[in-house]
């Protein structure tokens, strides 16, 4: 019988391992495979090693599973659908810095109910199944609550193509002046769990993708986080909003008259 604890135990399992592996493996400085939407949109072999590696260890044990991940695209159409972020933060892998991660979630029928997060180099694994917490290390998380937006640290991210970068940059013009300060680690998942552990407040960004949101996004959830859109719609690379019940309606009302989803 399948339980959401037997696909967090999965999920947990396989990112350990491709996070192993990306460890052993990473060169002093990876060289860029390819390029997605722009030059600066990179993609390394490692991040197609490690899309293969859990491939290859879900299909051994779930071969009627769907699975949708950043480099191989979608496979299978089974009820259950895992979602792979092989590498989230590449631009961090490549240049060596800390806030990268294996991000695994797994979806029944279309509702997220497990997910992990390993931020590798910090060698912090982030768990969660829906209705049974969110966990680092055997402790459970709960999300900052009862913060103001003044007071609120929040943290984003910014997309590749020009113009959308600089309407984030206009975006965060307005923000910056009305919280307490803004965080840019350069990873979606990393960040939602940073939401999860009280270590940020708050988290906003145009362009993740659901392979960036998805097991972060449960575990910020289950670590008692409102996660969604504008205007009561779910997180989507239009608008990825989380933060605790009150900050979230504080940070949406900030930031809906900006028109954040446009991209000039």
């Amino acid at each position: 019988m399948e339980t959401l604890g037997t696909f967090a135990h999965l999920a947990e399992e396989i990112a350990r391992e491709a996070g192993e592996m990306l460890l052993a493996k990473r060169p002093a400085r990876p060289e860029v495979l390819a390029t997605k939407s722009s030059p600066t949109d990179v993609v390394t072999a490692l991040d197609k090693a490690s899309e293969e590696l859990i491939r290859a260890r879900l299909k051994a044990v779930r071969p009627d599973d769907a699975i949708l991940g950043e480099e191989g695209g979608s496979t299978g159409d089974g009820r259950v659908r895992w979602i792979v972020d092989p590498i989230d933060g590449t631009v961090n892998f490549l240049y060596g810095l800390p806030d990268w991660a294996v991000s695994i979630a797994v979806e029944v029928d279309g509702e997220v109910v497990a997910g992990v997060v390993n931020v590798v180099p910090r060698g912090e694994v982030f768990t969660a199944a829906r209705g049974e917490g969110a966990w680092l290390s055997g402790e459970r998380l709960r999300c900052n609550t009862g913060v103001p937006l003044n007071r609120a640290l929040i943290a984003t991210g910014f997309g590749y193509e020009t113009g959308r970068r600089r309407v984030q940059a206009e975006v965060l013009a307005h923000v910056v002046p009305r919280v307490r300060d803004i965080r840019r680690a350069g990873s979606a998942a990393a960040d939602l769990c940073s939401v999860a552990a009280g270590r940020v407040d708050g988290y906003y960004e145009r362009g993740p993708q659901v392979w960036d949101y998805a097991a972060g996004g449960l575990i910020a959830t289950e670590a008692g986080a409102r996660l969604g859109g504008l205007n009561g719609g779910p997180a989507s690379p239009e608008l990825t909003l989380c933060a605790a019940p009150g900050l979230f309606e504080e940070l949406h009302d900030l930031l809906a008259p900006l028109d954040p989803e446009r991209d000039a």
